[in-house]
């Protein structure tokens, strides 16, 4: 049987687990030996994946997988979430990202007017459709720039890290309170006024 024989009698038997636990299957591949099994929050909720749920995932199917043998022989299952730079190879996987940052890696560089064009690309995806994406480069220009996923090689999202503070500075210190407490007048502190 081949192997993407193998994926999609895989993806027959986890979906529904997956679909279950209300998750997303966001990858599935099979490479050196290791069935590599890529969950996801739905599009569109915020909440990231925990530890918890990548477990409970594990558990259940590596449960239906021993109990049905798709890939017939030693593997290692590996439960996994697409992380923060996750990488992008499926149109879905693009129509997800639309609006973050992206870096794309091109096949070939040649252009159909035999000029050579850049191989490597980022900037924001603006949109992405079943044929190709395209990005806002981060040029001056904030040029556009539509790539067909058949020339590119690699892509991921890239996280953006906030402003650093400055070196030498430090963070704003907040007011201390005072210390020293109001005083009364050693009169009132006795009990009243004599």
């Amino acid at each position: 049987m081949s192997d993407t024989n193998t994926l999609k009698k895989v993806e027959r038997l986890i979906a529904p687990i997956v679909s279950d636990l209300q998750l997303d299957l966001y990858d599935l591949e099979f490479r050196g030996g290791t069935l590599r099994v890529t969950i996801d929050r739905p599009a569109g909720v915020d909440e990231g994946l925990d530890l918890e749920a990548i477990a409970l995932a594990s558990r259940l199917i590596g449960r239906e997988l021993d109990h049905d043998d798709p890939m017939g022989g030693h593997y290692t299952l590996e439960v996994t979430s697409p992380g923060l730079e996750r990488s992008l190879r499926t149109p879905g996987h693009f129509q997800r990202s639309i609006g973050k940052t992206v870096a794309l890696r091109l096949r070939d560089i040649v252009t159909a007017e035999g000029e050579r064009s850049e191989r490597r690309l980022q900037g924001v995806l603006i949109a992405a459709d079943e044929q190709g994406a395209t990005i806002q480069l981060n040029d001056a220009a904030l040029t556009e720039r539509t790539v067909p996923y058949d020339k590119i090689d690699r892509a991921k999202t890239v996280f953006v890290w906030g402003p650093a503070p400055k070196p030498g500075k430090q963070a704003p210190k907040k007011p201390r309170e005072s210390k020293v407490k109001d005083k009364q007048p050693a009169d009132e502190q006795a009990g009243g006024l004599k």
